[in-house]
């Protein structure tokens, strides 16, 4: 890998792994889906701006049902669901839980679409899943408090959702400009995560500290449009094996970011579950490379 390709691979893994960080800061003072729904809503006229700049072209009909799906599910839903998870437990572990979006996705490939895996992609399955399960029992037996097992659910609920909405866009995955993709299940999104706010969460926060503020405008600015702007170059560059391999380091990455700037831990539990979990994901990784 060239060093100009490794640096950007390095750059969107570490604001990829910010995203959990800079989102634990948010719900720390305000309602998570109030946080969430003024990030999307923000967000979505900058988007445009880029759009209207690059001129890209609207999506086929047919394909625009696939990128609000991709807004509600693959985007809005995610994070609201890791949102509301981040208020209850570390997150570092909603980072890691969330990284098993690949082996719903691969399951669903499976199972669904009826699209066959090789052996060693079915191992990695089983040890992932199996690091999943024994996150949660570890964590079960060292006292699961019911905030942490309401955002242990939330995390794998964030994951589910993910996965449906990458399973369902797929298919017109190459046909929609990146950009246009971007602004349509930002702007679908917004309207979720306002919707779902107003009816939850009651009345908007009023006033804002200067950290929540500085991680609202990161996760807009670098999360929400520089990550996609650097995964696009990074593709571009990076065999597409090697870049989602590098993404199985955020979640550690997270964890790291949340001990040293959110005074965060883990326990031996979630390191132990969370080895096994992403060992899972890289023998997926590899083993759907070679075939």
């Amino acid at each position: 890998m060239q060093g100009s390709a490794l640096l950007i691979a390095g750059a969107f893994v570490a604001i990829w792994a910010s995203a959990f960080t800079v989102a634990g800061v948010v719900v720390k003072e305000w309602p998570p889906l109030w946080g969430l729904g003024i990030r999307f809503g923000l967000t979505t006229p900058l988007l445009l701006l880029i759009v209207l700049a690059l001129r890209s072209r609207l999506p086929a009909p047919g394909d625009m049902g696939r990128v609000a799906i991709l807004g509600l599910c693959g985007m809005g839903g995610y994070l609201a669901f890791a949102w509301l998870a981040m208020a209850r437990i570390p997150t570092g572990l909603v980072a890691l839980i969330c990284a098993t979006t690949p082996l719903m996705v691969a399951a669903g490939e499976s199972l669904v679409l009826r699209r066959p895996l090789p052996k060693l992609a079915w191992l990695g399955l089983g040890i992932g899943w199996f690091g999943v399960a024994l996150l949660g029992f570890l964590r079960a037996v060292d006292g699961l408090a019911a905030a942490e097992a309401a955002g242990f659910a939330l995390a794998l609920g964030a994951a589910i959702s993910q996965a449906v909405g990458l399973l369902v866009y797929a298919p017109a995955k190459g046909r929609i400009d990146i950009w246009m993709a971007s602004l349509g299940q930002t702007a679908v999104s917004a309207v979720l995560c306002l919707a779902l706010a107003l009816a939850l969460e009651g009345a908007p926060p009023t006033s804002a500290s200067t950290p929540t503020v500085a991680a609202l405008v990161w996760s807009m600015l670098v999360v929400g449009i520089g990550a996609y702007a650097l995964n696009f170059a990074m593709m571009r560059r990076v065999p597409a094996s090697t870049a989602t391999a590098l993404q199985l380091l955020a979640p550690p990455l997270a964890a790291v970011f949340g001990w040293a700037l959110l005074g965060e831990r883990l326990y031996v539990s979630d390191i132990v579950g969370g080895v096994l979990t992403l060992g899972g994901l890289a023998l997926l990784v590899h083993a759907r490379s070679r075939g």
